[in-house]
């Protein structure tokens, strides 16, 4: 692998810069409203914007933050959540980051790649739990080129017959090892920065190590990009640095890869980490600011996935869901009551259709090359109706029928006829009927 950077590579976060503006904001009301009406309107918010949101504290400007983030994730998304699961392929790391149980220096982590018997098993698995999506995370290691990750991503779809999409967490590659992974047919390929910080960044990464190199991290996007990706994901470990910095960082990046490439990130990762493993986290994000950060992405972002780490409670999702997450991890590991039972998949199911929720596997959008910059032309004028909506009841049809308890299968068809309802093209609605009709007679992978 070469370090050469992407073309004009170089650092686009100016951390002074962001940090002076989170100071000298002023959130008057009139202009914090001027601000929500231009979200409103599905126009991305400039960093400054941004910062002027974060700086509310006003109870009543943070409500129509909220109602605001709610208004505008459903016009864009509706009630739908697309659901996928991770699939951990290594767990050898080269790296020691002072807050991952992965950590080179970890001894008692017990290192493991899956064999191919193994991930055959794993894929069917995860296809008997409904799943058609995946993201195969990999740790940094030697063994895991873009060559051996290529060939589980080929190796995945053939052992998934279900599987539809597969993306890609790992290590940042080289132009020249991106085209590889794309070559593969890899859906999005996802890299987090875990921090935007600079000088944070360096105390969590040591620099002996290849994670150690800032600028080579963050310019990933830019040379996955130039190696033929055409959708790209990012997103930070919450509690390695103050949320409000990672905020503006995270738009600065959105802002960054529209500007030399013409398009934003397709989705935006928000785990918030917890202590462990030896390491406290400094910076801890509450619930109530957790819920203020997703708001104030979604208004900033309006066209970009936002995804919530299911070990969130089911408490804190019942309020995070609805102001802007658009993809669950459905690992699953969201907890529903009091005790540490983790749910089923038809659980998790369940939860979200009793709450109106859209669960939805879809990936069509990739098959008729809706993506990249089509993408953001579909999602930017609310093309819900038309796509997003109809391919989400089909493909929950398609679990209710094949993986289903009754009692999850009778919620599910009522949720259906709910968004029919919904739905104003009533040609739209009578093919969606009609092929929902073939799916129950056994049809499969049925989308407009």
């Amino acid at each position: 692998m070469t370090d050469a950077l992407s073309k004009g590579g170089c650092c686009f976060i100016e951390a002074g810069k962001l940090t002076d503006q989170l100071h000298n904001a002023r959130p008057a009301h009139s202009r914090v409203r001027e601000i929500i009406a231009k979200s409103g309107r599905k126009q991305p918010l400039e960093v400054a914007e941004t910062a002027t949101l974060l700086a509310v504290t006003d109870p009543e400007l943070l409500q129509e933050i909220f109602a605001a983030a709610r208004r505008l994730k459903q016009e864009v998304y509706g009630n739908r959540l697309v659901l996928f699961a991770p699939l951990y392929i290594g767990n050898f790391c080269v790296n020691d980051c002072r807050y991952c149980s992965f950590r080179h220096s970890l001894a008692s982590t017990v290192r493991h790649t899956l064999s191919n018997q193994e991930l055959t098993g794993k894929v069917r698995q995860l296809e008997t739990l409904g799943h058609k999506r995946l993201t195969l995370v990999y740790g940094e290691h030697p063994q895991y080129t873009p060559e051996f990750i290529a060939d589980t991503v080929r190796f995945c779809y053939q052992a998934g017959k279900a599987i539809r999409r597969i993306n890609i967490n790992a290590a940042p590659q080289s132009v020249s090892g991106f085209a590889t992974l794309k070559a593969a047919q890899i859906g999005t390929y996802q890299l987090f920065q875990e921090t935007y910080h600079p000088e944070l960044y360096a105390l969590y990464h040591p620099r002996r190590t290849r994670k150690g190199n800032y600028l080579w991290r963050l310019d990933g996007l830019d040379r996955a990009l130039e190696g033929g990706c055409d959708d790209v994901g990012f997103g930070v470990l919450l509690g390695l640095c103050d949320w409000r910095f990672e905020t503006l960082a995270l738009v600065s990046h959105a802002v960054h890869l529209q500007q030399k490439y013409g398009l934003g990130p397709h989705s935006i990762s928000l785990p918030r980490l917890t202590d462990s493993c030896g390491f406290t986290l400094n910076y801890p994000v509450s619930d109530r600011d957790f819920k203020r950060m997703v708001a104030i992405l979604r208004l900033a972002i309006p066209y970009c996935g936002l995804i919530i780490s299911t070990r969130d409670t089911a408490a804190i999702s019942e309020e995070i869901l609805p102001v802007g997450i658009s993809q669950l991890n459905a690992g699953p590991h969201l907890e529903f009551a009091a005790g540490t039972r983790e749910p089923t998949m038809d659980e998790v199911m369940h939860w979200l259709l009793e709450r109106d929720f859209l669960p939805s596997f879809c990936t069509s959008c990739y098959r008729h090359g809706r993506n990249g910059v089509h993408r953001m032309e579909y999602a930017i004028p609310g093309f819900t109706e038309s796509f997003c909506t109809p391919n989400a009841i089909l493909t929950l049809a398609e679990y209710l029928e094949e993986n289903a308890s009754a009692s999850t299968k009778e919620l599910g068809y009522r949720q259906i006829d709910r968004e029919l309802a919904r739905l104003r093209n009533t040609k739209r609605v009578d093919a969606v009927k009609e092929r929902l009709q073939q799916i129950r007679s056994g049809e499969r992978e049925l989308y407009f």
